[in-house]
C-alpha cells in the first residue's frame, strides 16, 4: 500500500512540474499600434526568436488586452515584446531602448505589464548611429551558399589599418545588430568599437571584427547545430560552413588578414554563445579562440556530447562568461561545459569560465 501510495504522489509531483505554467497579461499598448499587427513574446527561454508563432499573444475581444500562457522552466526568465521582427520591438514612452524584462516565474501566477511604445514608430528608429567611422557595412546580400540566402554582414578596421601595410588577426561574431550600432540594435549595443578603438589608443595592435546579422525569426534555426523537441532550430551546421566557406575566404583575400587559425577566432552570446562553442570544437583547424557570453547550452544536451565525442585536437583558448542575475540554468551549464571541456582533454589554461556576481543575460 505504502509502495502504491509513494508512486502516486510521484506520479501527481510529475505531472505538476510537467503542467506548471503562468499567464502574462499585457493591457496596455500603444495608442498607434496598427490594427493588424500582431504581438509576440522573445526570451532566453525561447532562443529570443521575435517572431515564433508559438509564442503569439492572443486577443481577448472583450476587454482588447493581449495574453499568453507559458510553461515554466528552470530558474527566472527574461524577455521582450515586437510585433514580429527585432526593428518592431518594445521601447520605453519616448521610442527609446529599454533592457531586457526580467521575472521569476511561479505555478498559476499572472502578471500584468504594458508596453509604452514601440521603435518603429514612437522614436526615431532608436536614435542616431553610434557605429564608429571604422565601421562599415561590407554588404547588405553577402549570398550564403550553403542556406541559400543572405545577408549584412558588418566590418570593424583598426584604426591604423588604411595608414600601414599592417596584417591584423580576425574575429567572427554574431547578432550583427548588436555589435557596433545601437541604431539597429534590439537588446543594447555590445560598443566592440569603442572597446577596440580605446584598447588601441592603450597600444594594443588592433584586430578586425566581421559581424554577421542575425536573420531575425532564422535566428534560432541558424545559431542551434541541434533542434530542441519544442523550439526547432538545427541548421547551424550549415550556418558555420558559410562562415568558414563563404564569408572567411572572401575577408581573407580582400583584407590583410593574419590567416592561420592562431588568429582566428568566434564569439557570440546566448544562441551565439552555443553556436560559437560548436564552430570551434567542429573546426578547430580554422578557430583557435571562442567566446561564449551568456551561452545557451540548455537548448541541445548535444552541446556537451559534441564536445566529448570531437575531443581537443588543436590547442584552444576558450572563454565563458555568465551572469548570476541570468538564473541558475546559465551558470550551472557553463560550468557542466567547463567540466566537459576538460573531460575531453583541454587543460585548464586553455578554459577560462567567469560568473560575474552582477551580470544579466546578453
Amino acid at each position: 500500500m505504502t509502495r502504491n501510495l509513494t508512486s502516486v504522489i510521484l506520479i501527481m509531483f510529475l505531472q505538476l512540474n510537467l503542467t506548471a505554467q503562468f499567464t502574462i497579461i499585457v493591457n496596455e499598448i500603444p495608442g498607434n499600434t496598427p490594427p493588424a499587427d500582431e504581438i509576440f513574446i522573445a526570451g532566453d527561454f525561447q532562443g529570443w526568436d521575435p517572431g515564433n508563432p508559438e509564442y503569439k499573444l492572443s486577443q481577448n475581444d472583450e476587454t482588447g488586452h493581449y495574453h499568453i500562457t507559458l510553461p515554466i522552466t528552470a530558474g527566472d526568465i527574461q524577455f521582450k515584446f515586437t510585433r514580429g521582427d527585432w526593428s518592431r520591438v518594445e521601447t520605453d514612452a519616448n521610442g527609446q531602448f529599454i533592457p531586457n524584462r526580467f521575472y521569476a516565474p511561479y505555478d498559476g501566477d499572472t502578471i500584468y505589464l504594458q508596453i509604452l511604445g514601440w521603435e518603429d514608430l514612437d522614436g526615431n528608429g532608436g536614435g542616431e548611429s553610434t557605429a564608429a567611422d571604422n565601421v562599415h557595412i561590407l554588404t547588405d546580400s553577402f549570398y550564403m551558399t550553403s542556406l541559400d540566402r543572405y545577408r549584412r554582414v558588418w566590418i570593424y578596421l583598426p584604426p591604423d589599418y588604411d595608414a600601414t601595410n599592417h596584417n591584423y588577426p580576425v574575429l567572427y561574431m554574431h547578432d550583427g545588430q548588436n555589435v557596433f550600432d545601437a541604431l539597429t540594435s534590439y537588446i543594447g549595443e555590445w560598443e566592440v568599437d569603442e572597446t577596440l578603438n580605446r584598447l588601441y589608443e592603450e597600444g594594443d595592435p588592433g584586430i578586425i571584427v566581421v559581424a554577421v546579422d542575425n536573420g531575425q525569426n532564422l535566428r534560432t534555426e541558424e545559431y542551434t547545430p541541434w533542434p530542441h523537441p519544442t523550439y526547432g532550430g538545427g541548421k547551424g551546421e550549415s550556418y558555420i560552413d558559410f562562415i568558414v566557406n563563404d564569408l572567411k575566404p572572401y575577408i581573407d583575400n580582400n583584407y590583410r588578414t593574419l590567416s592561420d587559425r592562431e588568429n582566428t577566432g568566434i564569439m557570440g552570446s546566448s544562441l551565439g554563445g552555443l553556436i560559437s562553442t560548436y564552430a570551434g570544437i567542429e573546426y578547430q583547424e580554422i578557430f583557435s579562440k571562442v567566446g561564449a557570453f551568456s551561452p545557451a547550452y540548455w537548448f541541445n544536451a548535444q552541446s556537451y556530447t559534441h564536445v566529448i565525442n570531437t575531443g581537443k585536437k588543436e590547442d584552444m583558448r576558450i572563454y565563458q562568461i555568465a551572469g548570476t542575475l541570468e538564473g541558475t540554468q546559465y551558470i550551472d551549464n557553463m560550468f557542466d561545459m567547463h567540466g566537459t571541456f576538460l573531460a575531453s582533454g583541454f587543460g585548464e589554461n586553455e578554459v577560462i569560465t567567469i560568473e560575474k556576481s552582477d551580470g544579466q543575460h546578453s
